[in-house]
């Protein structure tokens, strides 16, 4: 007998939970909002399940990580973002030419409204392009369900197969009912194979007719799951896919519309079912968030089933075609379209008259503060600051930050803005994990081509951004065991930079004058500028000192002001130090009149 148990479980634990009862035996990710929960709720379990869970460099690693596991017939997951996914597009698309032996999934989790990311990215439009399964769930339930079912799908086809939550899917809380882990299932054995898994053109060119030939048994197969849903009512329906199809559920049963459902959780969708409503209907709405994925497909459909259908969707304005979805505007959607009044969202208008504005900022302490401060410093606010992906790209209210585009793009672009004929100084930034994920190349491509740039690498000695995991440069694995730790400073040098400093930046004097000096260098100069981040340091009591100003001998020049820590205020004409004072010390070497000072460590 099985027994099931219920868990109020993390849409991301959720999914962990079904790469456990899948039985994998490799995981691999990089860290990024909204996946990283995965790999940090399966990582304390690796060594008691027998399983390999690693924090990747970057996403590129990762999927080849999971696809060598997967040809020894080891079932392996591969986590990132959305974004994530373009890093890792290269192998991404030529494994589905070249397949899978163990069931190989890879985890894209969306981000709409952008909420930590530099785009609305649509993953299933990748799905599309290497024409492999994608599972779309709306709920923690969902998500761990498919996750199993995505294995079982990868080896009955063997391609790879993508999971896409979410925000709002990877981080809701619900109950889930979960079954029993299963051991990983591994096969240990590579067996050698060149004319399905070396890609030369005289072997992908069969394997791509391969690839296709088995595109409609997978459509078939899909349509067939329980998350693909009709429900035949009135001759006004509504498709939704993912999260939106749980909302457009609810909105329908509040209602109490006669209206006709169609949830959606596959791409390919379910065309039968689809079919099936067209035929039935006047007029349909899709609803889906960001890439009018469904809406086309529904299109395409239409023409043949029923070509005087009318449909509603983001190519007529009735739903939004950017954001993220939430249940009163797919309630207001289908409202409008079946002639009911919109409900009114509760005004925030007194609200927001009252509330100060609150912009994204560096915690107090932050070295990203310092160093930037005595970036400025040395170079002044002529110079161009090519910016990274981190913390450090809030770093953009005090001036430091030009560009930002994606990881490990802060070197490259700053030695095209050199080459481009720019003859101001310039100083790119990046983090210590960024460095090891894609900045390295950069690096190296800045000392081969000669580009006279410095780099300051903000080294936290950890990925600070999705909620400190480790990498290279920090000694420690995603499983919590000590290994070889990557020097920043001496992998610079072999790369061929031949300034290379590391300062701290609390120490402001000395972080001005390295800058100085790398600002002077004629060429490619490297600064790293080290210091634990401070949530880390103040949990480990390295920090937690108290400042506090001297009041009658503040001026009130507002300079610590202007540093921009939220730890300093300025009322009755003077400075105060509240209670987010890490200790770092930095203002008070920044005072001009001595003002502040310190009174407890």
């Amino acid at each position: 007998m099985v027994f099931i148990l219920r868990e109020y479980l993390l849409g991301n634990v959720a999914i962990a939970r079904g790469i456990l009862e899948a039985g994998a035996g490799v995981v691999a990710g990089y860290p990024g909002t909204p996946s990283s929960e995965i790999v940090e709720a399966l990582a304390p379990q690796a060594e008691e399940r027998g399983l390999h869970v690693e924090w990747s460099v970057n996403e590129k690693v990762a999927i080849e990580v999971a696809i060598g596991a997967s040809w020894t017939g080891t079932r392996a997951v591969a986590t990132m973002k959305h974004v994530g996914l373009n890093v890792a597009a290269d192998p991404f698309m030529t494994l589905a030419y070249l397949g899978v032996k163990g069931g190989l999934v890879v985890v894209s989790a969306d981000d709409p409204y952008c909420h930590s990311s530099q785009n609305e990215q649509d993953s299933r439009r990748y799905a599309q392009f290497a024409r492999i399964p994608c599972l779309d769930p709306a709920d923690p339930q969902e998500a761990k369900d498919m996750t199993i079912e995505a294995f079982e799908l990868s080896e009955r086809f063997e391609v790879p197969v993508m999971l896409r939550p979410t925000t709002r899917v990877s981080h809701a809380r619900s109950d889930v009912d979960v079954g029993p882990p299963r051991p990983p299932v591994t096969g240990h054995h590579f067996e050698k194979d060149p004319a399905r898994r070396v890609a030369l053109p005289a072997h992908v060119r069969p394997l791509h007719s391969e690839l296709l030939a088995k595109q409609e048994k997978i459509a078939e197969a899909l349509a067939k799951t329980p998350w693909n849903r009709l429900d035949l009512s009135g001759d006004v329906g509504v498709i939704a896919s993912g999260v939106s199809g749980l909302y457009a559920q609810e909105a329908i049963a509040e209602m109490g519309a006669d209206v006709s459902l169609l949830r959606i959780g596959t791409c390919p969708p379910p065309r039968n079912l689809m079919a099936e409503l067209l035929d039935h209907v006047r007029k349909v709405m899709v609803i889906e968030e960001m890439d009018p994925v469904m809406e086309e497909e529904t299109e395409r459909l239409a023409r043949v089933h029923n070509p005087e259908v009318e449909i509603l969707g983001k190519a007529s304005g009735h739903v939004p075609d950017v954001g993220e979805f939430e249940p009163l505007l797919v309630r207001n959607a289908i409202a409008g379209m079946i002639g009911l009044p919109p409900s009114v969202p509760v005004s925030l208008e007194k609200a927001a008259e009252i509330l100060p504005p609150r912009p994204p900022a560096l915690c107090p302490g932050c070295s990203h503060r310092a160093t930037y401060y005595a970036m400025k410093k040395a170079f002044g606010k002529d110079a161009i600051f090519p910016n990274d992906i981190g913390c450090y790209t809030m770093g953009v209210w005090m001036g430091t930050v030009d560009t930002c585009l994606c990881m490990g793009a802060s070197i490259t672009v700053a030695s095209g803005i050199r080459f481009g004929g720019e003859d101001k100084d310039i100083c790119c930034v990046l983090g210590d994990s960024t460095f090891f994920h894609s900045g390295m190349t950069g690096l190296l491509n800045a000392a081969y081509n000669d580009a006279r740039i410095t780099v300051a690498v903000l080294d936290n000695s950890t990925t600070a951004m999705t909620g400190h995991q480790p990498h290279p440069g920090t000694g420690f694995t995603a499983s919590g065991d000590t290994v070889v730790s990557a020097d920043i400073s001496e992998v610079a040098t072999v790369l061929g930079a031949r300034f290379v400093e590391t300062v701290d930046p609390y120490d402001l004097e000395a972080t001005i004058d390295a800058f100085r000096r790398a600002r002077d260098h004629p060429g490619l100069s490297v600064v790293i500028s080290k210091q634990d981040c401070v949530m880390m340091a103040k949990k480990a009591g390295i920090l937690g000192g108290s400042f506090r100003v001297d009041e009658d001998v503040c001026t009130g020049c507002k300079k610590c002001i202007r540093f921009g820590c939220t730890a300093i205020e300025f009322y009755d004409e003077v400075a105060k130090i509240n209670a987010l004072c890490a200790g770092c010390g930095v203002c008070a070497q920044i005072c001009p009149s001595g003002a502040i000072e310190e009174v407890r460590r």
